[in-house]
């Protein structure tokens, strides 16, 4: 009793893979003798073949985690991969540098402790990366003088 045929014409008409056709042991010699797609249509209604449910990865583990890592947990140092930046982007961290910089810059401006040349020029200086702190950058006033007394 070998439904082969039958087993791919179903799939045809199901619309789906051979192996996910089901024909019922019991009816196996009915279905050996449908030849037709007529017959086998007749089956399928009869319920004698069927179409299996799809086999897949289900993803309710994954909403799980999600819905976790969106209320902040999982982020500890454990479960971060990667370089340092992978947590705190470039350009955040840059923005941290480069805001607390030009503030006290402000600061130093505005008290009259800098000259308008001598602000301009930390001003250049620290947005091309040369301070990496607001304590590196006053190190540098004073080592060079900008600072008025």
């Amino acid at each position: 009793m070998n439904v082969k045929v039958q087993k791919r014409i179903a799939a045809d008409i199901l619309g789906c893979g051979v192996n996910r056709i089901w024909i019922n042991p019991e009816e196996k010699d009915r279905v050996s003798m449908a030849i037709t797609r007529g017959d086998i249509k007749k089956l399928i209604r009869d319920g004698v073949i069927k179409k299996r449910p799809e086999i897949s990865v289900s993803r309710a583990r994954a909403r799980v985690l999600h819905e976790k890592k969106k209320m902040g947990r999982r982020r500890g140092h454990g479960s971060r991969k990667g370089k340092k930046t992978s947590k705190i982007g470039k350009k955040r961290r840059w923005i941290n540098t480069i805001r607390p910089l030009r503030r006290e810059l402000k600061a130093l401006r505005e008290e009259k402790k800098l000259e308008p040349g001598s602000y301009r020029r930390l001003y250049r200086m620290a947005g091309s990366g040369a301070f990496r702190s607001v304590s590196y950058m006053k190190t540098y006033i004073e080592e060079h003088g900008y600072a008025k007394r």
